[in-house]
């Protein structure tokens, strides 16, 4: 896989050294200095490219004077997932349904940013981790643990086992999200801006949860209610004691 860019070229230096190949770096770039010092650190090799032939290993794309050769995306598995969500107090997101990459990058950047969440993914009809996703995350993929499961009802029907309370965002008709106590443990399920979230799932909600609307006639894109509530989830961590 192909980094992009700064932010996710040093996040992944931050983080997670090891996964990288190599780097190509634009002739210029003024972070290159800083760059090859954390490199050499860690034994990683790193290549300056005049900009021509820059170009053309990246095929034009924004990479901001920077291209990173990591290893395949590594999800983890679901049990250790839930164990550690558990353990650490974390709020697992269960996206069903989601296939725009955008969007996913954007939602992992937004959970890495607040802290303290994870994410899970179905096998099929739905995105999974790609340079694409990766770029517009912008290192926030470093920070939150992602899995892949074959049945995202039975997933959660686990988490339920386990203790979770599983919350769902719907359009209209749900309980308002700041009159709503979000208790821990927490799973929140987010479906496709076309499709919203699937009946078997949503059978398996114990709260459905709406974004208040100042004009019912717009809405927002699942990435931004993945953040809005994620916001608000957070917000009640803080002010509701551990047990």
């Amino acid at each position: 896989m192909k980094l992009f860019g700064k932010n996710p070229a040093l996040e992944r230096l931050r983080f997670n050294p090891q996964s990288i190949r190599k780097i190509f770096i634009q002739q210029g770039m003024p972070e290159a200095a800083f760059i090859f010092k954390k490199a050499q650190r860690h034994g990683i090799p790193v290549i300056v490219v005049p900009a021509a032939r820059f170009s053309k290993i990246s095929r034009t794309r924004n990479t901001q004077g920077i291209l990173v050769d990591v290893d395949e995306f590594m999800y983890v598995p679901y049990d250790a997932l839930l164990e550690a969500a558990l353990e650490k107090r974390q709020t697992v997101v269960f996206l069903d349904g989601l296939n725009d990459p955008q969007n996913l990058g954007a939602i992992l950047r937004s959970l890495a940013c607040l802290g303290g969440f994870a994410a899970v993914l179905p096998t099929h009809d739905s995105v999974s981790v790609t340079e694409a996703v990766l770029r517009v995350a912008s290192g926030g993929d470093n920070y939150v643990p992602v899995a892949k499961v074959a049945n995202l009802a039975s997933a959660i029907k686990s988490a339920k086992e386990s203790g979770f309370q599983i919350v769902g965002a719907v359009v209209e008709k749900g309980q308002g999200i700041f009159e709503t106590s979000l208790t821990q443990p927490l799973g929140l399920v987010v479906g496709s801006e076309q499709k919203g979230i699937r009946e078997v799932i949503r059978r398996l909600l114990d709260i459905e949860l709406t974004i208040p609307m100042a004009f019912p006639t717009l809405s927002f894109n699942v990435a931004h209610v993945v953040t809005i509530l994620s916001y608000e989830i957070t917000r009640q961590k803080k002010i509701i004691p551990i047990p």
